[in-house]
């Protein structure tokens, strides 16, 4: 009697039955598909609970006119304690060095697919969406990949991306909703500065849609992203950015 192995071998050979392999260097993937897949539909089945974030989730809610070559695909870890205590000092230490990244990168067909194990947040702000390829995907909502880009420019195509993805959603953010999903995210540092600066600077959001986020105290210098050489001070939101930007 043949193994399953064998079996599925063997169906490989003979029918429209195809293995797949991501290899991973943590946890490699092997999916079996049927005939041509596509591929946001493989990657999701890497994982049923993960979901597609960053650049990513700007592409697909039309936040970007790129069309990004790297793929942001989120599984979420087992929930873990709070953060620390917060000081400017450490702040200041934070940001002056480079930012952590994800190292579990491969490169599948035409893409870069970085798997992120990002905080648990029990899927907070995730939705269905059928991509332009018809695969049926999990993605961040409009309002958590603001978040989320604001949080990481650097999965995101860098600050001047991130800018012009707050200035595209204008029209369709909660800022109930935004500032909601802030809260229940917890940050230790205090994004708030960085969402109510892209907020403002974008020029096209309502006092309504921004003044819950104002309401939110400011106790600290914060840094739009990490190693800025030379910043700027932006007095109104307590926070450091690119000279010139």
């Amino acid at each position: 009697m043949a193994t399953t192995t064998q079996a599925l071998n063997l169906l490989v050979k003979h029918t429209q039955l195809k293995s797949v392999s991501l290899p991973f260097p943590y946890r490699s993937v092997t999916r079996f598909v049927w005939g041509d897949v596509p591929t946001y539909a493989i990657i999701q089945a890497v994982d049923a609970q993960g979901y597609f974030t960053h650049y990513t989730a700007m592409h697909l809610h039309g936040l970007t006119d790129q069309i990004p070559k790297a793929i942001y695909f989120n599984v979420e870890q087992p929930a873990t304690g709070g953060g620390g205590s917060l000081t400017q000092g450490g702040i200041d230490r934070a940001f002056k060095g480079k930012c952590r990244v994800t190292n579990n990168v491969i490169k599948f067909r035409d893409v870069t697919i970085h798997k992120v194990n990002g905080q648990n947040t029990g899927r907070l702000g995730v939705e269905s969406l059928r991509t332009a390829d018809g695969s049926a995907v999990a993605v961040t909502n409009l309002e958590r990949t603001l978040i989320d880009i604001a949080v990481r420019p650097i999965y995101s195509g860098g600050v001047a991306e991130v800018a012009n993805a707050y200035k595209a959603a204008a029209e369709k953010v909660s800022g109930n909703r935004l500032t909601t999903y802030l809260k229940s995210l917890n940050y230790t540092y205090p994004y708030h500065q960085v969402i109510g600066y892209y907020m403002e600077r974008a020029g096209t959001y309502s006092e309504s849609q921004i003044k819950k986020i104002r309401a939110i105290p400011r106790e600290f210098d914060f840094y739009l992203t990490y190693q800025i050489k030379n910043p700027s001070y932006n007095e109104e939101w307590r926070l450091f950015t690119p000279q010139g930007f």
